[in-house]
Parts: structure tokens; C-alpha cells; sequence
């Protein structure tokens, strides 16, 4: 009932889907524009439950930006020799440049997540991250790169319904792995992973931006409004909504209740 009233609320002050999303990407090429003419870098960082949403909020946030200065990193499994060197070095080469904007389909942050919840890395591994990734990305920010974290949080429900029509549609099947099962069987373990991750890594120089997911069009067009208004140029926000703060709002630890159980 109290999403239904989001929505509601939302599509009253809001253009339609297909035409404001352009008038967003018009903005976000404005931003890009700045960003390259100006040598600036800025990472952004996704991460959210399996089937979330994270795969095609990217794809609009990059559909119409210069691909020589767009990067969009989704790194898989380490190799045996990445495996025996500091944890953030493979993702370390993937940083931006002066001038390019470089997305993480996920990041060091598996850590946080995947890997503790499905045993890929030990206790001790995950919480020398979690005392590590505050001051490693401090230092980011101080030699001059913007990080911007989104978190993409859904519903138990809503991330059953997902995967079930991924693991049905043959140009999605790609994306099904053993670890969607996963996902569904230890929601309780990754609920616990989630928040000991945002509660330990929020910090004013790198902050956890939540995204209301259960709606892809309503977390897309929310999400894009936030990032342009993050990312601005000059003018890069004009005539664009704020976004809807029952959908994108700051991570703060009195905020813990409106993320999904």
C-alpha cells in the first residue's frame, strides 16, 4: 500500500517515463561534457542485492555518453595471482583518469557482501576490509577522484519475482548463477552483511546513497535525478526535478528502518 502511494505521489509531479529519462540523459551529457573539459574523474560505485536493477540503471546512465571517456568496470573472478595481491589492487587499475567517468557494477565491496555471506573470503578478510575501504577511499578523494555509492535495495518479494522471469527469459538467462539461489536462501545473512556494510562505510567524503528499487522506472529516473544534481555542471540541473526522497535519500543509521527486511 505505501509503495503504491510513492508512486502515486511520484507520477503526479512527474513527466512522463520515456521523456523526462531523456531530458535526464541530456543533463547527464551536459555534466559529462564538464567533466571532460575540466580533467575531472568520478567513480561511481553500484551495489545492491542480486536483481536489483543495477545492469540497466547503468546502461541509461552511460547510453548516450562519449565511450572514449565512459567506462563501465563489472570484474569477475579473481585469478589465482590477483588472489594473492592486496585486495585493492585489481580494482585500483580500473580508476579514472582526468576526464573519464568510470562506473562499478559492483566493487571492493564484495567483501562486504558476497563474499562473507557465501563464504568466498574468511572473517578476518572481511573485517580488515571494513577497517581498510574508509581511509583507502579517504585517499581516493584526496588525489582528486568524486566517488558517488549507490545502494539499490529491494523487497523479498520483489527480488523473487526477478529472478524467477531471469532465470525464464532465454536474454537474460546469462545472468542466473547458483549464487541467485543464494541470494533468496540467505536473505536474512545478506540483510546482515548489508547493513554492517552501510552502517561501517558511510562517511561524509564517499557517502552511501540508498535507492528505493522495487520500481525500475521510478529508481532509474530517482537515481538519475540525484546524480545529475551530484555531478552538475554549471547549469547541468536546470528545469530537472528533485528527486523523490521516499525513493534516493542519504544513508544515516536512523534510516536503517526504511530499508527492506
Amino acid at each position: 500500500m505505501a509503495q503504491s502511494g510513492t508512486k502515486e505521489r511520484s507520477a503526479a509531479r512527474s513527466p512522463p517515463y520515456k521523456s523526462e529519462l531523456r531530458q535526464l540523459q541530456i543533463a547527464l551529457v551536459r555534466a559529462h561534457r564538464h567533466i571532460i573539459s575540466h580533467g575531472q574523474r568520478v567513480l561511481l560505485i553500484f551495489e545492491g542485492r542480486d536483481g536489483s536493477g543495477k545492469d540497466g540503471s547503468i546502461k541509461r546512465i552511460v547510453e548516450h555518453l562519449s565511450p572514449r571517456e565512459t567506462r563501465v568496470v563489472a570484474l569477475g573472478k579473481p585469478s589465482d595471482r590477483e588472489l594473492g595481491q592486496w585486495y585493492f589492487q585489481r580494482y585500483a587499475a580500473h580508476l579514472p583518469s582526468a576526464g573519464e567517468f568510470v562506473l562499478f557494477n559492483r566493487s571492493w565491496y564484495n567483501r562486504a557482501g558476497v563474499e562473507p555471506v557465501m563464504q568466498f573470503c574468511s572473517a578476518r578478510q572481511s573485517a580488515a576490509f571494513l577497517r581498510e575501504v574508509v581511509p583507502f577511499e579517504h585517499m581516493l578523494v584526496q588525489a582528486g577522484i568524486r566517488i558517488v555509492k549507490y545502494y539499490l535495495d529491494i523487497s523479498r518479494d520483489e527480488q523473487r519475482r526477478r529472478l524467477k522471469a531471469r532465470a525464464r527469459d532465454p536474454l537474460t538467462q546469462w545472468k542466473s548463477s547458483p549464487v541467485d539461489a543464494a541470494a533468496l536462501e540467505r536473505w536474512d545473512d545478506y540483510t546482515k552483511a548489508r547493513d554492517r556494510m552501510l552502517g561501517r562505510t558511510h562517511a561524509r567524503h564517499a557517502p552511501w546513497v540508498i535507492v528505493k528499487a522495487d520500481d525500475k522506472k521510478l529508481a532509474r529516473i530517482n537515481l538519475v535525478r540525484d546524480l545529475v544534481r551530484r555531478i552538475e555542471a554549471a547549469d547541468a540541473s536546470r528545469d530537472i526535478l528533485p528527486p523523490d526522497e521516499q525513493i534516493v535519500f542519504d544513508y544515516h543509521g536512523d534510516r536503517r528502518d526504511r530499508l527492506a527486511r
